[in-house]
């Protein structure tokens, strides 16, 4: 495609060089810059894309995007934000796919993952022939690919939308978050259905207040007015439905419009009151997408489970292990209440909070572990550049009461296993399917599942 043609989309404040020069790609990332490629220099938290232009030239880079002039010996297409001209650039280059596919949309802070992957079989009983993006992988023509963040950056996620299109998809499943409202990764996407699952604290390092946390939520509802199911028995989520009396409600409020009673005959097989919320969602939106109830329960039924959402480990143990992703406040609640009712015996919980994310919701999920386990065990996260023994003791200063404190999460989740008898339940919370774990100058390989089952099995080794 001619770089005119791309510049034509965005408006730039001034051009450099000349603009008949044929783009082959985009990239916003010099590791992944080919040769022909537009290159956009985007501002991030540890690197400026400007300082990295030279780099993308030598790689092969026959262009850039820049929010100022830069040394360069290819032309510059120079625009007020680089990051919002990608979203503008990307629908054209890639031909507007997103235009042709269905696309059913969740956000929320909890139980995006969940409602897409039912979303998807849903989508999928129903002959729609459903990609998939969201946080544990991506979908495409019914193979998975690693997923490169929850809501990927506009190029990537509308090279997937046309890979999808090119592999036969008509239709896609996706989880909407609010860094890729705020960041403007979901600008010009028309969505078919889009729901609104909960808002609870977390992200306030992004967004600073749970108000503006909201409003990143809330434009995607407003801005283009797609079909919306929305929670009313969350209270964030009747305030948005006050801006959309037009929207499908659902969940447990009395005066929802789909009530759990809708799922009466479907065999869920997923535990818990947050995982009938998000089947209603999940419901709410196929309605909305003209799917019949039928398919819809075929749909529903046909999900064993989600990776590392409310997941069993399973060594032939007399007691239950469950590898969850909650990491805020209130997704931790609602998995230690479904916990406790899975047996009679004590409720185990390993769980820390991730480094350089939302620091203020370590001491309130210090207090609710406290309060509703049995035995709480605070250990590492991802403490990323931050010190692991300084969020732990934010986490602490939360809790009232004895705690275990082992830094080491290996170790942690060894002690939880080896203490465990016969009817309890171990929650390991935060990381869910996760392989890795991040630390200030590296990353190393960590699943939570994985070093559970290595532990059961030494226990299991050890009683013979």
């Amino acid at each position: 495609m001619e770089l005119k043609r791309i510049a034509e989309t965005l408006s730039p404040s001034q051009v450099v060089g000349d603009l008949g020069v044929e783009i082959t790609d985009l990239a916003y990332d010099t590791r992944a810059v080919e040769p022909g490629a537009l290159f956009f220099c985007v501002r991030g938290a540890r690197f400026d894309g400007h300082e990295l232009a030279g780099r993308a030239i030598e790689s092969g880079a026959a262009a850039l995007v820049v929010e100022h002039p830069v040394a360069s010996r290819v032309p510059q297409i120079v625009v007020a934000n680089s990051r919002l001209a990608m979203a503008e650039a990307a629908p054209v280059f890639f031909g507007r796919p997103a235009d042709e596919l269905e696309i059913a949309a969740v956000t929320g802070t909890n139980g995006k993952t969940t409602t897409a992957f039912m979303l998807y079989s849903i989508l999928d009983a129903a002959g729609r022939k459903p990609g998939l993006v969201g946080t544990i992988e991506s979908r495409i023509g019914g193979e998975p690919h690693a997923a490169i963040r929850t809501t990927p950056e506009a190029i990537d996620l509308h090279r997937a939308f046309r890979l999808m299109l090119d592999a036969g998809d008509r239709s896609a499943a996706m989880e909407a978050t609010s860094h890729g409202s705020h960041l403007g990764r979901l600008e010009g996407i028309r969505f078919s259905s889009l729901a609104f699952t909960n808002l609870t604290q977390d992200h306030l390092d992004l967004h600073g207040t749970m108000e503006n946390y909201f409003e990143a939520k809330r434009r995607l509802f407003l801005e283009s007015r797609p079909p919306a199911a929305i929670n009313i028995g969350d209270a964030w989520g009747r305030k948005l439905a006050e801006d959309r009396p037009d929207a499908l409600t659902y969940g447990f409020a009395e005066d929802a419009e789909l009530r759990p009673e809708a799922l009466d005959g479907i065999d869920l097989k997923l535990k818990g009151r947050f995982n009938v919320e998000n089947a209603l969602a999940a419901m709410a939106s196929s309605r909305l997408l003209g799917i019949d109830d039928d398919a819809i329960a075929r749909g529903l039924e046909a999900l064993e489970g989600v990776p590392g959402r409310f997941e069993s480990v399973d060594e032939g143990q007399p007691f239950n292990v469950i590898v969850d992703y909650a990491h805020t406040p209130d997704s931790l609640e609602n998995v230690l209440v479904t916990a406790r009712d899975l047996d009679s015996g004590k409720l185990i919980c390993v769980f820390g909070c991730g480094g350089d994310r939302d620091r203020e919701k370590r001491p309130l999920m210090g207090k609710i572990a406290a309060d509703l386990a049995d035995v709480p065990i605070v250990t590492s996260d991802n403490p990323r550049s931050e010190d692991p023994g300084a969020i732990i003791d934010e986490i602490v200063a939360g809790i009232d009461g004895d705690v275990e404190i082992i830094q080491d999460r290996r170790s942690a989740i060894a002690r939880a296993v080896e203490i465990a008898e016969p009817g309890d339940t171990v929650v390991i919370a935060g990381k869910g399917h996760e392989q890795g774990q991040q630390f200030r100058d590296r990353t190393v390989p960590f699943d939570d599942r994985e070093v559970a089952r290595e532990a059961l099995r030494r226990l299991g080794a050890a009683a013979k």
